[in-house]
């Protein structure tokens, strides 16, 4: 039962603020009702999102808290310090974007955000050589992995393709391309191949042909330190937006992604797509039970029926090892967080890609030849995501969370966003950006997409994200064959 407050008016009840004059009950648990108010028409406010009827209701028994139990860990610092910026107003701000970033021009036309030397071990036995030469060479990155040698068919070309990518990356500068010498995914010839499509500087190192680790981590390191050098000296242009390709990215979503952080994605995609950007939707997985939907936006008939054959191909392979994804939810912090099925999360995890034209569907680590909204195919791993939209060729990323989660790249921004304030406010080491403003009802979904917006575009120019400034470099290879 919703009771009505006197304007003005503010009672906590369960640990949830029920705020008067049309404002929403916020919480991780059990229960949100929403009485409509005269403006709630508006596009993007929260209870026209959800429903036509004139109350929306959501209720998750399993996370209703025992009574007289403690309340949710996400609204401790909340209801201790209740004006801890949660519920103030928010301020007006002129919220036109320009569709403009400063970025490093490359010789191969396209434009970087960032400006990395990346030492690039194409084997699991080159690691350690990677990663004692960007010790040693202040301002290198480096991945490490457990790939690279038995590996055969789609699953080799794959990794190759991925490695390549992520080296051609315009966020790079210059690649040190370490290998062992024999093993099956060539270093040569992803230093070849990076080479021959971006024209970058690019060096090659092999631990036999060096005669040890040691020799090679000094060949990696002077490599290194000259394009160090030499990429001191690029600076910052202006650049349209419409050169970045932003991906996209959800993980430990909550009963709330679907309503606040998605959707702003989402519009924050259609301010990109229209300015002539390119937008990376991914997660074949968690596009399950959606799919529909994208297929009514596709550009073209081929493309709609990509999109089925996509999701048939996926569900198949996933039935085949006896497990139902349509079943149920594999997370276990989803389902803690409010949601119960993979077509619930889907079908908010949809939302990042916007209201466009779906133009394409491209493999995974596949840099995309249209501009607009393009669906990659990758898994639902966040890392090995990640990893393949950067590979692509986003130079940035925007990730929503409604549980927190701390991933990052060594190469690319990664602009965490909360879907919650409660978790956003417990989380700030992690979190970049605040959509929990529309659960409350203080800001719409176009408002946070305009704000969104402009968060890539600060991001572009050279504004650190919280994962770049903790050092975080996940790196995860999709893996789609047996290992030899």
């Amino acid at each position: 039962m919703v009771e009505t407050l006197p304007t003005g008016e503010r009672r906590e009840f369960q640990g949830v603020y029920r705020l008067a004059g049309g404002g929403h009950a916020i919480g991780p648990y059990d229960q949100v009702d929403v009485e409509r108010s005269d403006d709630d028409d508006r596009p993007g406010h929260l209870p026209h999102l959800m429903s036509d009827h004139n109350r929306c209701r959501r209720t998750r028994g399993r996370s209703r808290p025992a009574p007289g139990g403690p309340p949710a860990a996400g609204l401790r610092a909340a209801r201790t310090n209740p004006t801890r910026g949660a519920f103030a107003p928010p301020k007006k701000r002129d919220v036109r974007v320009e569709n403009t970033f400063w970025g490093y021009r490359r010789s191969d036309g396209t434009a970087g955000v960032r400006n990395h030397v990346l030492l690039l071990p194409t084997i699991t036995c080159a690691n350690q050589v990677a990663r004692n030469a960007a010790a040693i060479t202040r301002g290198a990155v480096y991945v490490t992995h457990q790939h690279g040698c038995g590996q055969t068919g789609d699953d080799l070309h794959q990794t190759m393709r991925t490695f390549v990518g992520y080296g051609a990356n315009p966020n790079v500068f210059g690649v040190v391309v370490c290998g062992l010498g024999c093993e099956a995914a060539s270093a040569r010839i992803v230093a070849d191949g990076i080479a021959r499509r971006t024209g970058k500087p690019v060096e090659l190192v092999l631990i036999q042909e060096s005669h040890g680790t040691l020799r090679a981590t000094e060949h990696a390191a002077r490599a290194a330190a000259a394009m160090l050098q030499d990429a001191a000296e690029v600076r910052r242009e202006p650049c349209p937006a419409s050169e970045l390709i932003l991906g996209t990215e959800c993980g430990g979503s909550d009963a709330c992604s679907g309503i606040s952080a998605n959707p702003a994605v989402g519009a924050c995609a259609d301010r990109l797509v229209d300015a002539g950007g390119t937008v990376l939707l991914a997660e074949t997985t968690e596009l399950i039970g959606a799919e529909h939907l994208l297929a009514e936006r596709a550009a073209r008939p081929e493309v709609a029926e990509r999109v089925y054959q996509v999701i048939d191909r996926y569900e198949r392979a996933v039935l085949a090892t006896g497990y139902d994804m349509r079943g149920g939810n594999p997370a276990p912090g989803n389902i803690a967080g409010g949601l119960t099925t993979i077509e619930e999360k889907s079908l908010g995890a949809a939302h990042k890609g916007g209201s466009r034209p779906l133009n394409a569907v491209i493999d995974y680590a596949q840099r995309p030849a249209t501009k607009g909204l393009v669906w990659m195919d990758t898994p639902g791993h966040d890392i090995e995501q990640l990893t393949g939209m950067i590979a692509g060729g986003s130079q940035v990323v925007v990730f929503t969370s409604g549980r927190g989660t701390p991933t990052g790249s060594c190469i690319a921004p990664v602009v965490k966003i909360a879907t919650n304030t409660p978790m956003f406010e417990g989380m700030r080491d992690n979190m970049d950006f605040n959509a929990g403003t529309i659960v409350e009802g203080r800001e719409t979904v176009g408002e946070v997409g305009e704000r969104l917006y402009a968060e890539v575009l600060r991001a572009s120019s050279g504004r650190l994200t919280r994962s770049e400034v903790l050092g975080h470099q996940e790196f995860g290879l999709w893996r789609i064959g047996p290992t030899l």
